[in-house]
């Protein structure tokens, strides 16, 4: 399956005529596996969390610079939320259809309900380029941060942008 949602990512980004550099390589699931492969634009390569609150109400998809640590209770004071924890693999599946370690802004792409917000770290926001998994953790897609929004715009997906 992640070959089929690289396509289906792939064919979304060039309908909607945004450029982006692929890089293929081996299955990766943490940012630390990700900078052993050495792979260009390194410092441009973002971590990306999917939580939720104790009531399973509000999901979030989480992007911020690689090297940046998640402060959930902060976060959480931000957002005027519930307590966040780390969202289980079954709700990663059930509403981005992604598995472990394909965590990715993109994901939003299968959010049939539009129910997952992505937050963007303004940090990122002000970058010109982003590398995330194109929803396979076989590659990473290198694109404008601009693009990423506009995309996600386009989906008619809720963007917050914070300083995480």
């Amino acid at each position: 399956m992640p070959v089929e949602q690289r396509a289906h990512t792939l064919a979304r980004l060039d309908e909607l005529q945004i450029p982006y550099e692929l890089v293929s390589h081996a299955a990766v699931f943490t940012v630390e596996e990700m900078e052993r492969l050495q792979l260009p634009h390194t410092d441009r390569i973002a971590k990306n969390l999917y939580i939720r609150d104790e009531k399973k109400r509000g999901y979030f998809l989480v992007t911020m610079q690689k090297d940046k640590g998640a402060n959930l209770k902060e976060l959480r004071s931000k957002l005027c939320s519930k307590p966040l924890s780390f969202a289980s693999e079954d709700d990663l599946y059930k509403y981005l259809k992604l598995g472990k370690g394909e965590v990715s802004p993109l994901g939003v792409l299968n959010d049939a309900d539009n129910a997952v917000t992505v937050i963007i770290d303004n940090e990122v926001k002000n970058h010109e380029l982003i590398g995330v998994h194109p929803n396979d953790n076989t590659a990473t897609v290198y694109i404008a941060v601009n693009d990423l929004i506009k995309l996600l715009n386009a989906k008619g997906q809720k963007v917050v942008f914070l300083d995480l």
